[in-house]
């Protein structure tokens, strides 16, 4: 499990299951397990502090990358 944060204010936004060694550029909705705190609007997804953290593809979000920081293990 990984520990998605915001890189701006290091609030949690949610807690996700990795699958695989790969970089964390796309969180499919399937596989969080618990959120936290983030605003959805219009297509993008946003820290509750008001920094720009993905977009939304319909089954995924694509992650901006120097926007969050993660912690937690990959699952192989």
């Amino acid at each position: 499990m990984l520990i998605i944060r915001c890189a701006a204010c290091k609030r949690k936004l949610w807690r996700y299951d990795k699958i695989g060694p790969g970089e964390v550029l796309r969180c499919h909705k399937a596989r969080i397990e618990r959120t936290y705190a983030f605003v959805e609007k219009e297509g993008k997804l946003r820290c509750v502090c008001g920094k720009p953290i993905g977009i939304d593809k319909g089954s995924f979000y694509k992650m901006i990358a120097k926007a969050f920081t993660y912690s937690g293990t990959k699952r192989r």
